[in-house]
């Protein structure tokens, strides 16, 4: 039994995200009317912290502290990692939007109105806390760790969500998001009660035997629970309808944000329930089968993922705002990487850790771009198109360099080579078609791969239409862009560059993600 000294030394790096909470809201409380530079600071630094703190107990802590409620191991390690990453990159637009906070800049005259920077510490707090959340149910290794920690992170994005002052777009999209993520929340409660009741105990391992052990109609009815659980947070057909309303609503920096956190989150509880325990993809088709026929688990899946793509992908062909665009582009990702769920070989599960570290990287390249767009639209009075795909028109000469990054992001979210998107779609569709030609011969994972292929085609088509937008249409005025600063050129570099060095030099990543995905072998 792991004592609570080294259990604390294990959970040191989520020790170091609650205490910069509680730091930011604390220097919010005493620090009202100070300039919004101090709660970026907190920010900025407790994730670089969370990140030392990660690598250097990495190899010294015990891989189930606490009794084994969670799980320390490196692909744990690995979506903290990205998890810190994707708050790192939106700390300085999240605290600065001026789609929050109006006019508001790092040097503007502050004041305790609920416009202004009195609320940019509960912000970054805001933001902390759903890193944190998302960290845990990464490392989830029990039934009722696992609902804390999702709830902890939906609760926190509707509130997130709706923390646009004066926005009704903004309420209205909090609440759709909350009235849908509680319906999907109960349904994913109501299976793991079924869990409990079937096994007597809260952890993954219990109950995962349990489902071994229990009739085809019992486990089909649970695991349709938890699919509906966890498919609104991964954004699955059919439980996708929040995002769009989601990503438009709220304040871009917001919808990036989420773009990446919550829905690596899923992905990573889905990948630790059902291949954890030492089981691997033999104790994973163990558990399809105890659903019904394995080859029937695999076709329901394989339709999911593969409707997920088809309907993202052609939704996103009409819609003339980028956020909704890349809202259903957001899903067509989702139905992409559940490919690998159910495909279910060990290549294919990799492929997640590498999909997931390069769309980190590549998403949010696209959407600092778009951020940077709009809130040059809104400086220049332009509100009343300025999420519209047609401002982009001329960015191409306004803002070479803009252009470039983000002509780079969208390429690669196509998943053309040499860039980092190429990679990504190679390794999870190479593992797929290598399912159904090697593992087992059907042609069920031909197809589905043939039909990933098909959607990348027809993804390329609107990815083309913005980038044609910015380089042949000219700008609606003549007037020049506003500035980038600094910070702005450091963040675009810190993602574009990531985006092409991981198309050109993938080995890495993909060795990295051989090494995490076998899992902790639990308690």
């Amino acid at each position: 039994m792991v004592d609570n000294r080294h259990s604390l030394i294990a959970f040191s790096p989520y020790l170091v995200l609650t205490a910069g909470v509680l730091i930011v809201l604390g220097c919010g409380l005493l620090f009202p009317r100070r300039a919004p530079r101090l709660p970026i600071l907190l920010s900025l630094a407790t994730l670089v912290a969370t990140g030392v703190a990660t690598y250097v107990t990495a190899n010294e802590t015990p891989r189930g502290p606490f009794g084994g409620l969670v799980a320390r191991d490196g692909f744990g390690d690995f979506f903290l990692m990205v998890f810190a990453g994707a708050g790192l990159l939106m700390t300085y637009p999240l605290l600065l939007s001026r789609e929050i906070f109006g006019a508001l800049s790092p040097n503007a005259a502050t004041t305790a109105s609920s416009n202004g920077p009195a609320d940019v510490p509960d912000l970054a707090a805001l933001t902390l806390a759903i890193v944190l959340g998302a960290g845990v149910m990464a490392i989830a290794d029990d039934l009722l760790v696992a609902y804390l920690a999702l709830e902890f992170v939906s609760l926190l994005s509707y509130a997130l969500t709706a923390l646009s002052p004066g926005s009704r777009r903004s309420s209205e999209a909090a609440l759709k998001y909350a009235i849908y993520g509680g319906v999907a929340s109960g349904c994913l409660l109501y299976g793991f009660s079924l869990l409990y009741g079937l096994s007597g105990g809260l952890s993954f391992a219990a109950a995962r035997a349990a489902l071994l052990a229990t009739s085809p109609l019992t486990a089909a009815t649970i695991f349709t629970l938890l699919f509906a659980g966890l498919g609104f947070k991964i954004a699955v057909v059919p439980f996708h309808m929040w995002a769009p309303d989601v990503y438009e609503g709220a304040p871009t920096p917001v919808a990036a944000f989420f773009s990446v956190v919550p829905k690596a989150a899923g992905f990573a509880l889905a990948y630790r329930f059902l291949q954890g325990g030492g089981m691997g993809t033999a104790g994973a088709t163990a558990l399809v089968t105890a659903a019904g026929p394995a080859s029937t688990i695999a076709t329901v899946v394989g339709l999911v993922a593969a409707l997920t793509m088809t309907l993202g992908n052609l939704a996103a062909l009409g819609q003339r705002n980028i956020k909704r665009l890349l809202a259903y582009s957001s899903i067509g990702h989702a139905g992409t990487v559940f490919l690998a769920f159910a495909a279910g070989t060990p290549e294919a599960l990799q492929a997640i850790v590498v999909y997931t570290g390069i769309y980190l990287f590549m998403n949010l390249a696209a959407f600092l771009v778009v951020i940077f767009v709009i809130e040059d639209n809104l400086a220049s009075a332009n509100t009343t198109e300025a999420e519209a795909v047609d401002s982009f028109a001329g960015l191409g000469r306004r803002a070479p360099v803009l252009a470039f990054c983000l002509t780079v992001a969208l390429f690669s979210l196509t998943g053309l080579p040499p860039l980092g998107g190429f990679v990504a779609k190679y390794a999870l569709f190479s593992a797929v078609l290598q399912r159904g030609l090697v593992a087992d011969g059907t042609s069920l994972f031909v197809g589905l791969a043939l039909v990933g292929v098909l959607n990348t085609v027809v993804s390329l088509y609107y990815y083309a239409r913005i980038v044609k937008v910015m380089y042949f249409r000219p700008p609606a005025n003549a007037a020049t862009f506003t500035r980038v600063s600094r910070t702005q050129w450091l963040l675009l570099a810190l993602t574009t560059i990531p985006t092409i060095a991981l198309g050109l030099v993938p080995g890495p990543l993909t060795e990295w993600a051989a090494r995490i995905a076998p899992l902790w072998s639990g308690r």
